[in-house]
């Protein structure tokens, strides 16, 4: 039988809203509930996911066998495949969270005031997150993982590709969640795949607290555009490497070429190329020719084509294109503020990284530089909450509020502000 087949989604107003509701009455204990509940759910769902192969397998075979009428291309369906590797990452993922420190009620900073009065800053749950991401089951468990060590309760609604798969993990952390003591709505999967459910949940601040979308730009636009609540989003991930004056040839080569083609399609891969007009016929040639023989397109400006035969001219639009793909903009720039200039123009805020042996020309982009994480002398892939220490993410935020870069469990939470006396007036 499939998972789809769901009386609940009947009427879908009332099937959100009571999933919203539960979600806020969990979110309510799971403010108390104390770290070691968490640590216990979290290791006992990672047992099951290991000891539940089999019907994982099962389920996820049923994703596969869809796949095909839903138009997935095959790395789309190779995404969505749980192979009992891709299961034991699950699970050890989940341990590492486990692991992480609890940030609730965690003193963030502490003052006495000249009358006694103490005023400790103190971490605490967001309440409840809407969390909407794309069609891949090791997203379901992390993501619920974090948002739960955070002291958050969850919603997820997943993509119908991967409906199944998400269904039988979530059914596992159910299980978990029964045996340790943790709420056992903190985590609800949104079973139906009608579109209109988002609508629904986004409408719904008297109950959730932030919307997360994690997927394509259009499902992002949309959930900007009508949340009623606060989001945690980016857009796109046009991403720059900058090579100054001084930049090391060998730098300027490894660091861009790692940036672009480590992986194509996530959003701190760098889209974009920029290249000092002093160092351009040094190190442009030995870099064009690096990505070249990577199998990467170069669009240039006017003055990169005439050092790189081979680029293709560069549009207005291609300066603020994301690719996703093995194709990267280029332009030659008269100076570090004409690169400064460039970047905040069109870039889209998330990753942008100098290459120089300047200590100046480090400290004035870093400064100037609008963007969730600024890079000196290293490639842009290592925007993320892994390679950052902060063991997990649910995704990389370009916002200034309330979140930016990478969201580990600390950008989960809010903070409260207490306050001790020993029996003090205000006069």
């Amino acid at each position: 039988m499939s998972l789809l087949d769901i009386p609940a989604v009947k009427d879908l107003a009332a099937y959100c809203r009571d999933v919203a509701q539960r979600a806020k009455r969990a979110s309510a204990a799971l403010a108390t509930v104390l770290g070691e509940v968490k640590i216990a759910w979290l290791l006992r769902s990672a047992e099951l996911l290991r000891a539940s192969s089999e019907r994982l397998a099962e389920a996820n075979q049923l994703d596969l066998d869809a796949a095909p009428g839903y138009g997935l291309t095959d790395a789309a369906i190779d995404r969505l495949r749980l192979t009992p590797e891709r299961i034991e990452s699950i699970a050890a993922a989940l341990e590492e969270v486990a692991a992480l420190r609890d940030p609730i009620g965690a003193v963030i900073d502490s003052t006495v005031r000249p009358n006694g009065l103490r005023i400790d800053k103190v971490r605490a749950p967001l309440g409840v997150v809407f969390f909407i991401y794309e069609s891949r089951p090791n997203v379901t468990a992390d993501a619920a993982a974090i948002c739960v060590k955070a002291g958050n309760a969850v919603i997820l609604r997943g993509g119908k590709e991967a409906i199944h798969s998400s269904q039988a993990i979530v059914d596992l952390l159910a299980q978990a969640a029964q045996e340790t003591g943790l709420p056992e709505d903190a985590v609800q999967l949104v079973s139906t795949t009608d579109r209109e459910a988002v609508g629904h949940f986004l409408s719904m601040n008297d109950f959730i607290d932030v919307a997360i979308p994690r997927g394509g730009e259009g499902l992002i636009r949309r959930v900007a555009a009508e949340a009623t609540m606060p989001v945690i989003k980016h857009f796109d991930g046009n991403c720059h490497v900058y090579l100054d004056a001084s930049a090391d040839p060998e730098f300027a080569e490894r660091i861009t070429l790692n940036s672009k083609t480590h992986r194509y399609g996530v959003c701190n891969a760098a889209e974009s190329l920029l290249v000092h007009a002093d160092a351009a016929e040094r190190l442009l040639p030995r870099v064009a020719k690096a990505l070249t023989d990577a199998g990467v397109e170069v669009r240039g400006d006017e003055r990169v084509r005439k050092l790189v035969p081979t680029a293709k001219p560069a549009s207005e639009q291609d300066f603020g294109a994301e690719y996703l793909g093995p194709i990267i903009s280029a332009a030659v720039v008269d100076s570090l503020e004409a690169a400064i200039d460039h970047i905040n123009r069109y870039g889209s805020h998330h990753t942008d990284a100098i290459v120089t042996t300047d200590l100046a020309s480090a400290q004035r982009f870093t400064a100037a530089v609008d963007s969730a994480a600024v890079v000196v002398n290293a490639s842009t892939r290592f925007n993320d909450g892994g390679e950052f220490g902060l063991g997990a993410e649910i995704g990389i935020s370009t916002d200034k509020f309330h979140a930016r870069g990478p969201c580990g469990v600390d950008e989960l939470t809010t903070y409260k502000y207490v306050v001790t006396g020993t029996g003090q007036i205000r006069g």
